[in-house]
């Protein structure tokens, strides 16, 4: 009774505090596909089985937006003029001597909030190692270094290896699994998942997420087999510190994107909408751009031609282009010779990659993932213009966006959807990489496809929302509180450890209160509320003045992790 109390607490207080992540519909799993013997077409009800999120009519500049107005959020509160500064630690330093900037309820954050925010959105959560680092190298050498091109990352590529086939070129995974298996795409999302619980380079696996999200493949998905898994490393992975105007080429000659939006399907005479639709709705300027049907057409008409074929390559097949004058917003091309048609498509791509619309679409996903659900306009305008400043590169984006008062004052702007929940548990809790690690993940991915957010697994072209009001169900944040225990207690082989980490474990003469304490800074950066700290001490059985009984906490500590695990402290991304 005490322990249930003690969640029911510890639930109100989610409730109380307004980040509860939810889902609106249970998935069907996937987990009984057997992996060596997939169907070569998706099954009825597989290509419905993330029935998360389901989009409501476009009321605003995208998806994620109209969930935003759906809901009827509204702008972020922020006081103080929004500006640019010349250094990462100098916005937030500024934060600090600057009315409105870095705020709390109880007033101006101190360093160590500052910088525990910065860990919660440029990581899927910190490891002990990085709060560690931060401190040691501070925000401007440490932001700097994750914002590398050059960086390694060891021990993500260390668990990408240990995952036989992800990432494989179609040829290798042709030769390695039956036909039209989906061992690959499934191994791929493992692999991603591992990069993102075990990789130090946490910055751009964030910057991969936003983009896989965005130049969306499902993986899997009937046709993606073969040239799925290689989606994933050679367009986006490749991209993501580059140029967008790179990755959309990259992506629009890519077999995986071409399969996926059935563009491989059209001919001359009977062309297929698909890819020419979802390049400007999705890719590029955006619904809002005011594009009509007669330059989706025309759009698609412009990517006519190009395929894959049998063995999983890409290919421009002439015959297949459909020639003819065409006119795309302002963009306009004789499109007379189908031989040409390729570099008529390349031209095309260029000028949507570099169109102001567009630079607004990049810049508005970037400011969703790292500072808030409705992204503060003037935010988006400015690395809007960066954007067409640095023709297309995303780094600058991003350096200037670390660089704001928005985003150091956005504290408490974005929650964890259940990616980032789950693998920021397992960071916080500081799992080794072992020899069964890879088994290990493949049960938590299967985990996180029963609550709809396997990685790269969303089976529309839209990618995952990235907004807290399209994930909202009681039912799934229980199965949140359900994964932090099996994490805390180690349920599956290769995640887990013997034993709690010391620094979890009550020490020698500690009464309740100091554990408490010490977990809390630990594990979400802060102490323990009084509610919280009370509903603990309700859990355990004991007033949090007294002295911890060692012997009851060797089997209950896990328990008491878990629960600070399920704070809304935690649950602030």
């Amino acid at each position: 009774m005490a322990r249930r109390a003690a969640i029911g607490a510890v639930a109100g207080t989610l409730a109380a505090g307004g980040l509860a992540v939810e889902i609106a519909s249970r998935p069907d799993s996937l987990q009984n596909r057997v992996l060596a013997s997939s169907p070569r077409k998706d099954p009825a009800g597989t290509t419905a089985r993330a029935r998360v999120a389901q989009q409501p009519s476009l009321a605003g500049e995208d998806r994620d937006s109209s969930f935003v107005a759906a809901k009827g959020s509204k702008a972020t509160g922020q006081t103080g003029k929004p500006q640019e500064y010349a250094g990462y630690a100098a916005a937030a330093k500024a934060g600090r001597t600057s009315p409105g900037l870095l705020v709390g309820k109880s007033g101006p954050l101190t360093d160590a909030q500052a910088r525990r925010h910065l860990l919660n959105r440029a990581t899927f959560g910190p490891r002990p190692s990085d709060v560690q680092g931060l401190e040691r190298l501070g925000i401007d050498k440490w932001l700097a270094a994750q914002l590398s091109p050059m960086a390694k990352d060891p021990a993500g590529d260390q668990v990408w290896k240990a995952v036989t086939l992800a990432g494989a070129d179609p040829a290798t995974v042709r030769r390695s699994i039956p036909e039209y298996s989906w061992e690959a795409m499934f191994h791929t999302g493992i692999a991603t998942l591992g990069r993102q619980v075990f990789g130090s380079r946490q910055l751009f696996e964030v910057v991969v997420d936003v983009f896989a999200n965005h130049l969306h493949v499902a993986t899997p998905s009937d046709r993606g087999w073969d040239v799925a898994p290689q989606y994933a490393v050679s367009v986006v992975r490749r991209h993501a510190f580059g140029r967008y105007s790179d990755m959309l080429r990259a992506a629009m000659r890519h077999p995986a994107m071409l399969r996926f939006l059935d563009n491989d399907a059209s001919t001359r005479d009977s062309v297929n909408e698909n890819l020419g639709r979802e390049l400007l709705e999705l890719h590029t300027v955006g619904v809002s751009s005011g594009y009509t049907e007669k330059d989706v057409r025309a759009s698609a008409y412009v990517l006519s031609g190009r395929g894959a074929t049998k063995e999983g390559a890409f290919e421009y097949v002439a015959d297949r282009h459909r020639t003819g004058r065409v006119k795309v917003l302002d963009w306009t091309a004789a499109n007379s010779s189908a031989k040409g048609g390729l570099a008529t498509g390349d031209r095309y791509l260029d000028y949507l990659a570099k169109h102001p619309a567009t630079a607004r679409t990049i810049a508005r996903k970037l400011v969703v993932r790292f500072v808030d659900d409705s992204p503060p306009a003037e935010l988006v305008n400015r690395l809007a213009q960066i954007y067409l400043r640095n023709n297309t590169a995303i780094l600058p984006m991003l350096t200037a966006l670390f660089r704001s008062s928005e985003f150091w004052n956005s504290l408490g702007r974005k929650t964890k959807r259940p990616l980032e929940d789950v693998v920021s548990s397992a960071r916080a809790l500081d799992l080794p990489f072992g020899p069964a690690t890879a088994k290990g993940l493949e049960a938590v991915y299967w985990e996180l496809n029963n609550l709809g957010h396997a990685p790269l697994a969303w089976p529309s072209p839209n990618g995952y929302p990235d907004v807290a009001p399209a994930w909202a169900s009681a039912g799934q944040l229980l199965e949140r509180w359900s994964m932090h225990r099996a994490l805390t207690y180690g349920w599956w082989e290769g995640m887990k450890r013997a034993k709690l980490p010391a620094a979890l474990q009550p020490r020698k003469g500690d009464t309740y209160k100091v554990w408490f304490d010490r977990l809390g800074e630990r594990l979400i950066g802060q102490r323990p509320d009084t509610r919280q700290r009370t509903a603990l001490s309700t859990f355990v059985g004991a007033k949090a003045t007294a002295r911890v009984d060692h012997g009851r906490m060797e089997w209950q500590a896990g328990h008491v992790v878990a629960l600070v695990l399920d704070s809304p402290q935690f649950l602030v991304r």
